[in-house]
């Protein structure tokens, strides 16, 4: 049983979290409170190499830095977000909303998706004081050497300092 005394259930909220950022890891405490067991699916694609941070680097900080949460697993996963629900089993996927342009995208994916697998999509909005974090912005900020530490938990600030070091020299 979860906190509202329902049986408790298995979702996944993917991303690429490239990098992770305070609104996905809102978002995810909100999904380990209610459902109980998080799956955080660090999507990739193996044939391209873009991204920041490596694939296993992005689990590693996401680890580190969801630590404090119970019931809550980072793995990679391949594919549609859709088929790594089915692969891992999960009742399930964790779609977290800022505003109304996330809300279009996300509910013409949960669309397909169903028709899809018929695996359903669960929204939840982020922490009103998060909604402008976005993991794009997050790294030209720090690009630029703005102060980041509000955005992005500890770990992955300190990541991000020392990826764009040498930009600062």
């Amino acid at each position: 049983m979860n906190a509202s005394g329902a049986k408790a259930q298995r979702v996944m909220y993917p991303g690429s979290f490239d990098p992770l950022h305070l609104g996905h890891v809102d978002v995810i405490a909100q999904a380990s409170e209610m459902f109980g067991e998080v799956i955080v699916a660090v999507m990739h694609n193996h044939s391209k190499t873009s991204g920041l941070f490596a694939v296993d680097q992005r689990i590693q900080l996401a680890q580190d830095a969801l630590a404090h949460l119970d019931r809550v697993t980072v793995i990679a996963q391949t594919g549609l977000a859709v088929q790594a629900a089915q692969r891992t089993g999960v009742d399930f996927i964790v779609k977290g909303l800022r505003n109304s342009e996330d809300f279009e995208i996300e509910q013409q994916m949960a669309h397909n998706n169903y028709a899809v697998t018929g695996v359903r999509t669960v929204y939840l909005p982020c922490s009103p004081g998060l909604s402008f974090i976005s993991s794009r912005f997050v790294r030209e900020i720090a690009k630029y050497g703005e102060e980041i530490g509000h955005l992005v938990p500890a770990n992955v600030a300190d990541a991000l300092r020392t990826v764009f070091a040498d930009d600062e020299k």
